[in-house]
């Protein structure tokens, strides 16, 4: 009888002290994750996709999912992302595979020019190839061990001039222009001039040297880099850019079920709200630009019509290309049409 009683004894304290200890645990529990990115403060990013995802994070999981936030390189360039993800120095990263075109090629599909009309138009077709069981989830992300989150496409690219006249197609001829990716490059050579590769943190320094004449970019980019701009295209599509929101795989294994469910549906809504305000920012941002003292210049309808000749075959060129280098290059373009048409 009183080993029974001191059993009944040990067993509710052990209850009460279970149910004391329980909260305090839970609060201990805490998952801290860094996310890096290349982008200043201020920049559309952060306001519409990083900083609201990771704020949808924290609150679905009361908490338990912290994040040590690192924009504007300080973790590492942006080239570097890749390899800052798969290294564990970063378990998140906004990544543009163009900076690593070595070894992710094939996302340049969606950097061609002329595709799309405007930021959301590209971000449906870019999401279906890049979430999972997508096109470019399984030939490329998945090989390189990185799952997206989200993804982003930027508004068509602009040509942006930092001192010559651009008023037609001609004045392009011979100069030398900032392009984010090998797409971007076919479409300047069309026009006769010269593609320089480089990341968008370097633009200022290259046009405010000479060392470019020019950059293909958004109006947002233009104006969040301060790039000493003179004179911008109008309704032109010189390509866009790809971005992608990644985790490593390794880590996202380690993550239990109901993280992820966090992180899944913080990307869904990610990818619905940044795109339109994407949209409604460039049109703001080239009234800025304009306000700055940049003229604005259209081009006339037959020199718009001799671009887009120019500029219909890139596409083609460049899945070939990507075939004669054992790619699937064909195959990521057809994927890529479809899902733009819906299917």
């Amino acid at each position: 009888m009183v080993q029974r009683r001191r059993l009944q004894r040990s067993v509710l304290l052990m209850t009460i002290v279970a149910a004391v200890a329980t909260p305090a645990m839970a609060q201990d529990r805490k998952l801290l994750l860094r996310v890096a990115d290349q982008f200043p403060q201020g920049h559309f990013m952060l306001r519409y996709a990083i900083k609201p995802w990771m704020e949808q994070v924290t609150k679905a999981t009361g908490g338990e999912v912290q994040f040590e936030h690192y924009p504007g390189e300080q973790l590492g360039k942006a080239k570097d992302f890749l390899s800052l993800v798969q290294s564990g120095v970063a378990d998140i990263v906004l990544l543009a595979p163009a900076y690593v075109s070595d070894k992710m090629p094939l996302t340049a599909v969606m950097e061609l020019p002329g595709l799309f009309e405007n930021s959301c138009q590209g971000n449906a077709a870019y999401w279906k190839l890049a979430r999972e069981g997508g096109l470019l989830a399984q030939k490329e992300y998945a090989p390189n061990g990185v799952r997206a989150l989200f993804s982003t496409m930027y508004p068509p690219y602009q040509l942006v001039s930092a001192k010559r006249k651009i008023d037609t197609p001609k004045h392009v001829e011979g100069m030398k222009l900032r392009v984010l990716s090998r797409a971007m490059d076919l479409a300047v050579t069309k026009l006769k001039g010269v593609g320089v590769r480089m990341t968008s943190p370097e633009i200022f320094e290259a046009m405010s040297r000479g060392t470019i004449d020019g950059a293909i970019l958004s109006y947002g980019v233009a104006a969040n880099y301060n790039v000493p701009a003179r004179y911008v295209t109008v309704g032109e599509s010189f390509g866009s850019a790809a971005m992608l929101f990644v985790i490593g795989e390794s880590r996202w294994a380690k993550l239990p079920e109901h993280v992820r469910k966090a992180m899944t549906e913080a990307g869904e809504v990610a990818n619905r709200n940044v795109c339109a305000e994407i949209d409604k920012e460039e049109a703001s941002e080239l009234e800025n630009l304009k306000k700055k003292g940049v003229t604005a210049v259209r081009w006339s309808a037959s020199d718009r019509t001799e671009v887009e000749s120019m500029l219909l075959s890139v596409a083609n060129e460049w899945a070939v290309e990507m075939d004669k280098r054992g790619k699937p290059g064909s195959e990521t373009l057809k994927a890529t049409l479809a899902a733009r048409s819906g299917r």
